[in-house]
């Protein structure tokens, strides 16, 4: 398992495609967590656009992008990295090669873990400079959160992003493609699962109750509960923290082995 993690590091790291998807994740997260609300912070709202971003509010800050925005790069990642192979007719040379599906399949999650790890640390560190910059143009004192509360933040982060990663890894073996996987992917993560917290739950209080137990609203239960603002699109504390961690990681491994499973079972051409 450890040559076919260290092979699909390699890929993933000489992909020009991945390191868009990083770029494409900062900018979000930078422009719409800091940028947008420091530069509209006017008038009678002034204080509290600039506390948003000041270095105390960094945890909720860098997650809070991941139950949607950086959720959908996290999920055209792990599509990527998987429905790639059937494009490019790679798994039956990667196959060839000695190696069982099974253990290509976990050396791919695992390479896939890793990026998403990188990611993760990536906006933590991204968000740390920027606010920090702001405190010091704004004269305002800087309250970092302790380490306990920033291995959390990076825990949950990491959670949900890898959430969303295992729905691409399996969408792309179920579809054996890409462009399918990232567009039902991007329908369900963008639009369908809005649809039912902003519209159908406030209607149908089945629908409320059963959105409690969808990967979405977990997700948003989770960073709401870290700090993020409840403004944040996909945010909103519908659960308790547990109940909403227990959950993402449950769909985390069903999404995992399920994905194990049809590429065991399955054709692969």
């Amino acid at each position: 398992m450890w040559a076919s993690t260290r092979a699909e590091l390699t890929k993933l790291v000489r992909r020009p495609a991945n390191w868009l998807l990083l770029a494409v994740a900062l900018a979000l997260s930078l422009t719409f967590t800091y940028l947008v609300p420091y530069a509209g912070a006017d008038g009678p709202t002034a204080d509290r656009g600039v506390a948003s971003t000041l270095p105390d509010h960094l945890v909720g800050n860098s997650i809070g992008g991941w139950p949607v925005f950086a959720g959908a790069i996290a999920l055209i990642l792990g599509v990527l990295a998987t429905g790639g192979e059937y494009g490019w007719g790679t798994w039956k040379t990667v196959l060839a090669q000695g190696p069982s599906r099974l253990s290509v399949y976990t050396g791919k999650l695992a390479a896939i873990g890793l990026a998403v790890l990188v990611m993760v640390v990536t906006l933590f560190a991204a968000g740390a400079v920027t606010s920090a910059a702001i405190a010091a143009a704004e004269g305002a004192v800087m309250h970092w959160p302790s380490a306990g509360d920033l291995a959390v933040g990076v825990g949950a982060g990491w959670l949900i992003a890898m959430m969303w990663a295992m729905l691409g890894v399996v969408l792309a073996v179920g579809l054996r493609g890409v462009a399918m996987p990232i567009g039902l992917g991007l329908v369900w993560l963008m639009a369908v699962q809005n649809l039912l917290t902003a519209v159908a739950a406030p209607l149908l209080d089945w629908v409320a109750e059963a959105q409690k137990g969808l990967p979405g609203p977990n997700a948003g239960s989770l960073v709401a509960a870290l700090g993020t603002s409840p403004q944040t699109p996909g945010v909103a504390e519908l659960v308790g923290s547990g109940q909403a961690a227990a959950v993402v990681g449950a769909y985390l491994v069903v999404f995992g082995l399920l994905g194990g499973l049809l590429l065991r079972r399955r054709d692969i051409l």
